[in-house]
């Protein structure tokens, strides 16, 4: 996160003496990545955060990913998931691979504290709003929302509406960062990015817990899930500074970049991660050169499985395909898609006016592999989506156990 940040009390120097009421030092945590050569943070500590009490293995069901093969585009409706549990131990696996897993998660409780010691995580909130308390403070998140949740951020989850929190969970083995082509060479946000600094919501104050003792934490690595019982609280800083951090970034913010002919997707990137990229249609005028067509070609992205979540709006190049609010589409590599029949001809129509859709996408350069909630939800037809004519077509699921 190339943007410097200061929150609550902080020494005029890093690795300086800084010194609680009683005289006592306060205990600094240093949180960086790549091996503290790129983006970190100082955190100061009331206590020192490393006391732990007791030590216990977590289960949980394993996830099982499944090849998709034989190879088919899928959709899966996630309006037909089940809805309870908290953010955390309730995610329901759909996708992934070696890079990513994508989860979607109906959450109705507070979660457990957690830490993800594997990669950073991407949230997006399609509905419901919640208080997510971090080490770092704390972040009011809704519709629309991007939460970016740095490696190793100790938070929890607090749902605060009526109504459940329905997000979209990306968690990375790896970092995410603003793509570089956004940014300037000292790590500015330029003229021609989508999305600036003064956009990002960021934590403004420190959230200090009451004293507790005994306060059990979660804590997933590769191989799984460990529970430290902490002697302290873990929220107990006075002050923190530095670049890594979490952050927000409402949909809404984003400025679409757009053109008289189709533009591709890089326009629409919004955040990249190692072997993976995201990206957001949003709200936009459509190409209004009277000769252009404005939805997308047919299309082979013959590097990447393309992963789509349609949160809002008419998604008319997918006319009568069964694509409804909440679904989600995966288009493997080697499969030629694009608009269903019909939509070409009714899309030029509506040169230069406005799309309404929003979509959420994930471009993977590793093959992504199907969790058997996503298998539970999926529409067997929608292979037949593109054929003119009777649906002939058998959509074959892969065989359990398969990859």
């Amino acid at each position: 996160m190339p943007y410097f940040n200061r929150v609550g009390d902080v020494p005029a120097k890093r690795f300086s003496q800084f010194r609680q009421e009683d005289g006592s030092l306060y205990c600094t945590e240093v949180m960086g990545e790549e091996g503290f050569s790129s983006d970190m943070s100082l955190l100061f500590h009331r206590r020192p955060p490393t006391g732990i009490s007791a030590v216990r293995d977590v289960e949980r069901e394993p996830i099982t990913l499944t090849a998709n093969q034989p190879l088919l585009p899928r959709l899966f409706n996630t309006s037909q998931l089940k809805v309870g549990g908290d953010a955390v131990t309730g995610r329901q696996p759909l996708v992934g691979n070696d890079d990513v897993l994508v989860s979607f998660v109906i959450a109705d409780t507070e979660s457990p504290l957690y830490r993800n010691a594997v990669g950073d995580e991407l949230i997006f909130v399609h509905e419901g709003t919640a208080t997510v308390e971090t080490v770092f403070g704390f972040l009011e998140v809704g519709p629309g929302d991007y939460l970016v949740l740095p490696t190793g951020t100790t938070h929890r989850w607090l749902p605060t509406g009526a109504e459940p929190l329905r997000a979209l969970v990306f968690e990375t083995y790896s970092h995410i960062h603003p793509p570089k082509r956004y940014l300037s060479r000292y790590g500015q946000h330029h003229q021609e990015s989508p999305y600036f600094e003064m956009d990002l919501r960021r934590p403004t104050e420190p959230l200090i817990a009451p004293d507790e003792s005994d306060v059990d934490v979660l804590v997933r690595n590769r191989d799984g899930v460990t529970c430290y019982t902490m002697q302290h609280h873990p929220f107990d800083v006075v002050g923190w500074f530095g670049c890594n951090y979490p952050y927000v970034l409402n949909v809404a913010d984003f400025s679409p970049i757009t053109g008289s002919f189709h533009r591709p997707p890089p326009v629409h990137q919004v955040f990249e991660a190692h072997n993976l990229v995201f990206c957001n249609f949003v709200p936009r005028m459509l190409d209004y050169d009277p000769r252009a067509v404005p939805i997308p070609s047919y299309h082979s992205n013959v590097d990447s499985d393309e992963f789509l979540f349609y949160a809002e709006g008419n998604f008319f190049s997918r006319s009568g395909s069964g694509v409804e609010r909440g679904s989600i589409s995966l288009h493997p590599a080697g499969h030629i898609h694009g608009p269903q029949p019909g939509a070409v001809e009714k899309a030029i129509s509506r040169i230069g006016q406005r799309s309404e859709e929003l979509a959420i996408m994930l471009d993977t350069f590793r093959p992504l592999r199907l969790a058997n909630a996503a298998l539970d939800v999926e529409d067997p037809k929608y292979i037949t989506s593109w054929s003119r004519g009777p649906e002939t077509v058998p959509a074959a699921a892969p065989a359990p156990g398969q990859g």
